[in-house]
């Protein structure tokens, strides 16, 4: 059984889905509750490194998630409004959002991948390129994006 805030030594996938986008690594957790503006998807945490820059159709790669159980719902209405990321790839588990993205494929039909990474996988993905998430956890470097060898599949 995996505890709250476990991390992995494989990927694990938390809420099954595939998806494509631009990579935006955030440098420290963040809440979309008051962190995130679920219209735009700018995050908006005046306190957050990245903040100015926006989330929505992207592959978020954070360590995890901060803060407010009403995160969930407010990543919900990103996902309703069309301004959330892509996927989602952390370090560590996070129940609240994951939560939110199980209830927007619920309620919505859209899916939103939450995986765990390992410490490798998620050390090496780079602001800017872009990758595929595989229903299993895999992760695909495109061929348009950051080129790091022959083998660009990741994970799973």
């Amino acid at each position: 059984m995996r505890r709250c805030g476990q991390v992995s030594e494989h990927p694990v996938v938390v809420v099954a889905g595939s998806a494509t986008g631009e990579v935006l690594c955030l440098d420290e957790p963040l809440s979309f509750w008051g962190g995130v503006d679920p219209r735009t998807g700018e995050i908006v945490d005046r306190h957050h490194p990245q903040r100015g820059c926006t989330v929505a159709g992207r592959v978020l790669v954070m360590p995890s998630g901060r803060g407010s159980s009403s995160s969930s719902s407010l990543l919900l209405e990103a996902i309703r409004n069309g301004s959330a990321p892509v996927a989602l790839l952390v370090r560590r588990a996070d129940e609240i959002l994951s939560l939110g993205a199980i209830v927007a494929d619920e309620l919505y039909g859209r899916s939103l991948p939450v995986v765990v990474l390992d410490s490798a996988t998620y050390s090496s993905l780079m602001t800017g390129e872009t990758v595929a998430v595989g229903e299993d956890g895999s992760l695909n470097r495109q061929s348009d994006s950051v080129d790091d060898g022959p083998d660009n599949t990741t994970g799973g």
